[in-house]
C-alpha cells in the first residue's frame, strides 16, 4: 500500500452545522430536539395530512422547476462552453426502438453484467461473499463467486495477558465510531472487488459486441485502488482493455447521486436522453480528492490524461412513471448505447432501468443470496462447537 488514504464512504455521512439542518428541514434544530413538540401517540389523520402537505409543496415546486429545466436549459446543452462532441437533448424513435429490441437485445448482441455481496460480522472472523451474473436474453453467460475472509493480524506478545489485552484494544479501536481505520478501508476494498471483478469479467467473459454494466466505469474505487495498489493496477488494466477493445458499452446507475443532474433529466420525456459531459472533470477530482503516492498517482493521472475525455455521463428518461437514470457510455457510441440503455429499461416502465441488470442482479441473490449464506455459516459455525453464540441475530439499525 501507499501513503495514508482520505477514505470516502458510503456508509459515512460528513456532518454538518445548525444553518444546514434549518436549510434542509425548515425548523431550527432546538426545536427538534424540544421533545414537548413532538407528538403522543400514533394520530394517523394528523401525519398523513401533513405527508399530503410536505408531498404535494414539494411535488408543484419540482414541476415549476421542471418547466424552467425543459424550456430554458435543455435547448443549451449543445452549445454550451465545454460540451461533449454529441452534446444535447435526443429522442428515441418507435422504429430505432424496434430495430434495437429485434437487431440486438432479443438476438443476443447485448450482455450484461451485475453483482451482489453479502458480509458476515463476528469477533473471530468477517466473511464477505461476492458474486456476479453475466446474461443476455439467450440465457445466463455465466455466474462468478468469491469469499473474503477478513482475519486479524495475529498478535505477538509476551504473555497471555498481555496478549487478551492487545486483541480488546485492536477490536475498539476498529469498531471506534469517530475514527477512520482499517474498517473503513475494508468496506471500500470491498467494493473495489467486486467492481473490479464486475468489469474483468464484462471484458474477458463476455462474446456480445454491446456491453452493459452497472454504475459509473471510472467509480471512484477503482481509479485510487480502494488505498490497494494492487488493485489500483489491476482496474487501470482492465478499464484499459475496455476502453481500447470493447468501447460499445453503457454503464447505467442506480443510485440516487448526481442529484443535480437527475433534476435536469425529471423534465425529459419518455425516450429522451441528454449527452451531457465528459469525465475529464471527474476524474480531475478525484485525483485532487485521494492521496495516493507518487507512483500510484503517476498511473491514476496518466490513465484518466488519457481515457476520461473519451467517456461521456448523460441521462435518460424511459417512461414517464418511473425517474431518469445516468448513464456512461463511449464518446464515439454514446447515442447508440443510450438507446440501447432506452430500449430495455422500456420492458420494465414502472422501474426505467435496464432488466438485463435487474436479472443479473436477481440471479445472484438467488444463487448467493443472504439466507443461504447465512444457513451455511450456521451450519459451519455448529460443526466447530460454537453453536450461535457469534451470531448477532439483528439487523443493525439505519
Amino acid at each position: 500500500m501507499g501513503g495514508h488514504r482520505r477514505f470516502d464512504d458510503d456508509d459515512d455521512e460528513e456532518l454538518t452545522g445548525d444553518e444546514d439542518f434549518r436549510g434542509s428541514f425548515r425548523e431550527d434544530l432546538e426545536r427538534t430536539l424540544n421533545m414537548e413538540t413532538w407528538a403522543e401517540g400514533l394520530d394517523l389523520q394528523v401525519i398523513m395530512e401533513r405527508y399530503r402537505q410536505e408531498i404535494g409543496g414539494a411535488i408543484q415546486k419540482e414541476d415549476q422547476l421542471r418547466s424552467v429545466i425543459r424550456q430554458e436549459l435543455l435547448p443549451r446543452l449543445q452549445t454550451r462552453p465545454g460540451a461533449p462532441e454529441g452534446a444535447g437533448l435526443y429522442q428515441l424513435s418507435m422504429e430505432q426502438l424496434a430495430d434495437i429490441h429485434s437487431g440486438l437485445l432479443f438476438a443476443g448482441q447485448v450482455e450484461a453484467v451485475n453483482g451482489f455481496s453479502v458480509t458476515h460480522e463476528t469477533l473471530p472472523l468477517d466473511i464477505t461473499q461476492l458474486s456476479i451474473t453475466a446474461i443476455g436474453y439467450g440465457g445466463t453467460a455465466g455466474t462468478f463467486s468469491q469469499r473474503l475472509f477478513r482475519r486479524e493480524v495475529t498478535v505477538d506478545a509476551p504473555d497471555p495477558y498481555q496478549e487478551a489485552l492487545s486483541y480488546i484494544e485492536m477490536r475498539q479501536n476498529r469498531s471506534h465510531p469517530g475514527r477512520r481505520g482499517p474498517d473503513s478501508l475494508s468496506r471500500l476494498a470491498r467494493r473495489g472487488i467486486r467492481a473490479y471483478a464486475e468489469r474483468a469479467i464484462l471484458v474477458e467473459k463476455l462474446k456480445a459486441p454491446w456491453r452493459m454494466g452497472q454504475g459509473n466505469p471510472f467509480t471512484h474505487e477503482l481509479i485510487t485502488g480502494s488505498g490497494y495498489s494492487g488493485l489500483l493496477k489491476a482496474s487501470l488494466g482492465v478499464l484499459e482493455r475496455l476502453m481500447k477493445n470493447h468501447s460499445r458499452f453503457v454503464f447505467v446507475s442506480a443510485r440516487m447521486e448526481d442529484r443535480g443532474f437527475l433534476t435536469m433529466g425529471h423534465a425529459l420525456e419518455a425516450g429522451e436522453f441528454v449527452i451531457l459531459e465528459s469525465m475529464e472533470q471527474a476524474g480531475e477530482d478525484i485525483l485532487d480528492g485521494w492521496q495516493y503516492d507518487l507512483e500510484e498517482r503517476r498511473l491514476a493521472s496518466a490513465f484518466l490524461e488519457k481515457y476520461s475525455h473519451k467517456v461521456v455521463k448523460g441521462l435518460f428518461r424511459a417512461s414517464a412513471n418511473a425517474p431518469p437514470r445516468v448513464f456512461y457510455a463511449h464518446v464515439d457510441h454514446a447515442h447508440m448505447a443510450a438507446c440501447v440503455a432506452i430500449a430495455d429499461s422500456m420492458l420494465r416502465p414502472e422501474q426505467g432501468y435496464p432488466m438485463l441488470l435487474d436479472v443479473a442482479e436477481t440471479t445472484c441473490r438467488s444463487a448467493f443470496g443472504a439466507d443461504g449464506f447465512e444457513g451455511l455459516l450456521q451450519d459451519a459455525y455448529a460443526q466447530a462447537d460454537a453453536r450461535l453464540q457469534y451470531f448477532n441475530g439483528r439487523t443493525p439499525r439505519r
